[in-house]
């Protein structure tokens, strides 16, 4: 199969670290970096564009509608360019992009649908995630291991999937439940997946969900929400 990779990287004010992102990236595993502006303020689109990414516009906040808005572009391209794997990749620089090839790998190689970069078995600089972080995640994974029987480690957003499978995920969620969404729809329809390591650092910048008071509470109830309402 003439496999095709497109990169999704939802991002919100990201100026200051999405041209590291974009340049981090193994060009010669993909055919295309898309970078979903978010409703930036700042200069994020027009770095992105000049570092060589296709940007689009998604003005309605939320990490689930510019993900959502990824797939749109994806869905509308001619089937001979279609992509058939998608990797999804936060703009603000705390995962490391050059380790996109172990998330690929697993489904060139061994046919995996579903691979989740796990933050918790690799490597992680210290205070990359804050405790409140850390707690949730232990938290919704184990959840999920409950009440779907699949073992998950981490709902990290840096993630790959065939497009066929994402698809048949009919996703929704338009904002702090995307990732857990995914894994547990994946669950119930019996998706191949992994998990791999890989490596995290402290965001440039300040996080927009738990670097805030309001912005942890509400992800948090999110993604419980998320895991108990596809029960």
């Amino acid at each position: 199969m003439n496999n095709k990779i497109l990169v999704i990287i939802p991002a919100f004010n990201e100026a200051d670290s999405i041209l590291s992102v974009i340049n981090d990236i193994p060009k010669d595993m993909i055919d295309e970096i898309v970078v979903v502006n978010n409703g930036s303020s700042d200069g994020t689109e027009v770095i992105a564009r000049n570092a060589g990414a296709t940007v689009i516009k998604e003005d309605r906040r939320g990490y689930g509608y510019a993900c959502l808005k990824g797939i749109e572009y994806a869905m509308s391209k001619p089937d001979s360019v279609k992509p058939n794997i998608v990797v999804f990749l936060d703009g603000d620089y705390s995962d490391y992009p050059q380790e996109m090839v172990e998330l690929i790998t697993p489904i060139l190689e061994h046919d995996y649908d579903l691979v989740i970069g796990s933050r918790t078995l690799g490597k992680m600089e210290s205070g990359a995630m804050l405790p409140q972080a850390v707690f949730g995640n232990f938290l919704a994974t184990r959840l999920i291991k409950w009440f779907y029987g699949v073992t998950f480690t981490d709902l990290g957003p840096f993630r790959a999937i065939k497009f066929d499978k994402l698809l048949s995920l009919n996703m929704e969620d338009k904002t702090f439940g995307w990732t857990a969404e995914m894994q547990v729809k994946a669950a119930k329809i019996g998706l191949k997946y992994i998990e791999v390591p890989v490596s995290y650092r402290k965001r440039v910048g300040v996080s927009k969900i738990t670097g805030t008071l309001s912005g942890t509470i509400n992800a948090g109830y999110k993604i419980l929400w998320t895991i108990f309402r596809h029960l």
